[in-house]
């Protein structure tokens, strides 16, 4: 179902109320509208995938990272490519709204021409005209959705629990959602979710006995067609994690399990079997190449928006392995062709999500209007102006990631501070006033301590190691997700395809070395701990009042480790 004229209408309208003339680039992107969201169906089986949402009900401006490196094997492949090279890869042009969808180029000024991306409302209209032309749809969300604003922070999630049931998910699998506990995550299975949207997870099993926690799959008839939905929630939550939120249940790869839960689907009759994973690309990759007799992996975790899914060969066949990106800026549609019981051809889009091209819907609207309305003095709370560009992402600092550090340095009188690798916070364009709503989509977790320790130098290199290896290991499966610790005060080298224990050299705080024996203030936050429970004041209040201190951010510069052997790496401009 294309966007009818009078919607069409209505977008220009916007366009030419906002002072654009329809010789703009937006008026442009308007007019192609139709194209962007005008798909054909295809084949007699849809799935729909969002992933990775991180409770932003509301449009927002989010930068795709300039630094996503692959090492091994992974070297030169899908999702570890930017910018130009990724447009390139997937036949995007330079320039156009696709561009500005799935890479940083040119971000600022692009963002202003098209606005901002996502938003539940918009979400909705898209997921309703894509179910309405593709009559038995499945909606399959990925997790990350719970977690990643104040609004859910103080709903207890409750805010993205309607809006999903709202949506019209259909099936889900999960992890950031396990940080509200176990007890959390059951009670709204059973209760919200029951009858409307079914969490699912082949890997996950009680500590104690093994058994499941959640089903491991579930079988749902599109048009005829039996089609299984396997679930993989994120194998590493009890390391990246508090493990005291979740300390019955264990988690894992489990590919041998993986395997049965696709071999007794298949044996129930289903003719089609996906995955709804949130393993990251490159362990998804792998688990492809491995485990046989899934038609598609929809993954998530790592937030990359690829536009077109990588074949994987494996003894069984092929696999399609996608991942829909991040935020609620993009919706993945997979039309499958199913005869004779089984795929034999597919159509795959990864739709971006453009806040001025969709018409909002008006349900989803006043949900959202309704939730957020306790709340809002709280958010819109103005702490400091922004001169330039904000932004997390990347396998390294980003801007939003150094102001952090900044504050923890200067409001608990460190001498280093670590930030851990999120990938998850809304950017902020240049000129912008940071509000208390923009500092809590980067730091709205359960565990929002901040610790102030001394640590050895020995110690801080210890640290560095282990989580440069959880993302460099050239076996994806000892990938632990996340990116790189954000380090500030501390400048080093970095080589990410060193040995273990040997990526990290030369540290040195103000021009002078690191010393292993010496001890330094370090100022952190997040700790896994149960022992560093309310061990310090929250990290949104430490860096609240830095910034109502400042009143302006300057430009900033990210603290970029210096990179050894990196060089032509497509993954990093």
């Amino acid at each position: 179902m294309s966007m009818n004229r009078r919607e069409f209408l209505q977008v220009l309208a916007v366009a030419a109320a906002g002072g654009m003339t329809l010789h703009s680039d937006f008026a442009r992107a308007a007019q192609g509208a139709e194209k962007l969201y005008d798909l054909p169906p295809f084949g007699n089986v849809s799935l729909l995938h969002m992933t990775d949402c991180h409770a932003q009900l509301l449009p927002i401006y989010f930068r795709e990272p300039n630094v996503n490196l692959g090492v091994g094997s992974m070297l030169g492949k899908a999702p570890h490519l930017v910018g130009e090279l990724l447009l390139k890869h997937f036949g995007i042009a330079p320039g156009s709204i696709e561009a500005h969808a799935f890479s940083y180029l040119d971000f600022s000024a692009a963002a202003r021409t098209y606005g901002k991306v996502g938003g539940f409302a918009h979400l909705a209209t898209l997921v309703k005209r894509m179910k309405a032309s593709r009559p038995g749809a499945l909606l399959l969300d990925g997790g990350d959705t719970w977690q990643g604003s104040g609004t859910a922070l103080w709903t207890n999630a409750q805010d993205m629990v309607d809006a999903c049931k709202l949506l019209g998910v259909d099936v889900m699998t999960l992890h950031w959602e396990s940080t509200y506990g176990a007890e959390r995550v059951k009670e709204v299975e059973e209760n919200d979710f029951a009858g409307h949207i079914d969490i699912v997870a082949q890997n996950v099993k009680t500590t104690d006995f093994e058994d499941p926690v959640f089903k491991p799959y579930v079988i749902r008839n599109i048009n005829g067609v039996p089609v299984a939905i396997v679930g993989q929630a994120f194998p590493y939550t009890p390391i990246a994690n508090p493990r005291w939120q979740t300390p019955d249940w264990s988690f894992g790869i489990r590919d041998d399990e993986m395997q049965q839960a696709v071999d007794a689907a298949r044996a129930e009759g289903a003719q089609v079997v996906v995955v709804l994973s949130h393993n990251g690309m490159d362990v998804d990759l792998k688990m492809a190449s491995r485990v046989t007799g899934i038609d598609a992996i929809f993954g998530g975790h790592t937030h990359d928006g690829m536009p077109a899914p990588t074949v994987v060969q494996n003894p069984g066949g092929k696999t399609l392995v996608t991942n829909a990106g991040s935020n609620g800026k993009f919706l993945g549609v997979m039309d499958f062709d199913v005869r004779d019981g089984k795929v034999v051809d597919f159509r795959y889009k990864l739709v971006p999500v453009f806040a001025n091209l969709l018409p909002a819907d008006a349900e989803m609207s006043a949900f959202i209007d309704k939730v957020r309305a306790p709340f809002l003095e709280k958010l819109a709370e103005p702490l400091a102006l922004s001169e330039g560009l904000l932004y997390r992402r990347g396998n390294f600092n980003g801007s939003w990631d150094q102001l952090i550090v900044d504050a923890l340095i200067a409001e608990m009188d460190a001498e280093i501070a670590f930030s851990p690798g999120f990938r998850w916070g809304t950017t902020i364009l240049p000129g912008d006033t940071i509000t208390m709503e923009h500092l809590l989509d980067q730091t709205a977790i359960t565990y929002p301590w901040t610790t102030l320790t001394e640590m050895s130098g020995e110690m801080i290199k210890t640290v560095l190691e282990d989580v440069a290896d959880n993302l460099f290991n050239p076996d994806p499966y000892y990938q632990q997700g996340g990116d790189m610790v954000r380090v500030g005060g501390l400048q080093y080298s970095f080589d990410p395809n060193a040995a273990m224990g040997k990526r990290v050299d030369n540290m040195t705080l103000k021009g002078r070395r690191i010393e292993p024996g010496k001890t330094y203030k370090v100022a952190g936050w997040a700790p896994v701990s149960e022992e560093a429970r309310d061990s310090g004041p929250a990290v949104w209040d430490v860096v609240a009042g830095y910034l109502r201190s400042q009143k302006v951010v300057r430009q900033i510069t990210p603290n970029m480790p210096q990179l050894v052997g990196m060089e032509g790496n497509p993954g990093m401009v």
